[in-house]
């Protein structure tokens, strides 16, 4: 492995992560593990361990890894168990979600990006991560899902998605469309009950959709 690169990686999580309150020796591990810099565009790849969002085209952008952490913290991923991710990218966060569960289904609307992120995926030697292109509110999900991290925002919360969860299950979500936005970690808890809690404000990129999502408040 290069010095430099793994430096650059090393102060990443030590400076950056860790200084956001993400402590969970699993999350580190799988930063320190999964290739960052195989998944920035190339134009990108001297940034790719920088505390800042990356375009990645289509108006798109890489979110930071503090914020990556702290997702994933929160989502507290373990293995075996079954992940859905909204919002492709760049492929590195489902790489990350595979390499702490071993099972990832992630939907792209945009299918240059969703190739691109296959190839980085199947470059690093990730297997069960399975992409789709297309539009998140135009399929139907079993509700079998113990994970779901939606990793663009959405003005209103979206019952659709929640339902992909299993009871018991956790989805990420940032709910907004000012500036400030809220993080919420929603928890499945019954049949047709759901549990919302605010972790922090941030601002995220809207995800992109072609329907409209539905107007619903808890």
């Amino acid at each position: 492995m290069d010095a430099k690169t793994e430096a650059a990686r090393r102060q990443m999580i030590d400076q950056q992560v860790r200084a956001w309150a993400v402590l969970d020796p699993r999350v580190l591990e799988t930063l320190a593990a999964v290739p960052r810099e195989h998944f920035v565009p190339d134009d990108y790849r001297a940034v790719a361990f920088a505390d800042a969002p990356i375009p990645i085209g289509h108006g798109q952008w890489m979110l930071p890894p503090a914020l990556e952490g702290r997702i994933l913290q929160a989502l507290a991923p373990v293995r075996g168990e079954r992940v859905l991710e909204l919002g492709t990218g760049t492929g590195f966060f489902a790489a990350c979600l595979a390499y702490l569960t071993g099972s990832v289904d992630s939907i792209e609307i945009h299918a240059e990006l969703a190739a691109r992120a296959a190839r980085a995926i199947d470059a690093a030697g990730i297997s069960r991560v399975s992409i789709e292109t297309g539009d998140a509110l135009a399929r139907d999900y079993d509700g079998n899902y113990q994970v779901v991290a939606v990793t663009g925002s959405l003005p209103e919360p979206d019952r659709r998605f929640e339902r992909a969860l299993a009871v018991g299950g956790r989805m990420f979500v940032v709910i907004g469309s000012g500036p400030a936005m809220e993080a919420r970690l929603v928890t499945r808890t019954g049949e047709d009950s759901w549990l919302s809690e605010a972790l922090f404000e941030t601002r995220i990129e809207p995800l992109v959709l072609r329907s409209a999502p539905s107007r619903f408040r808890f």
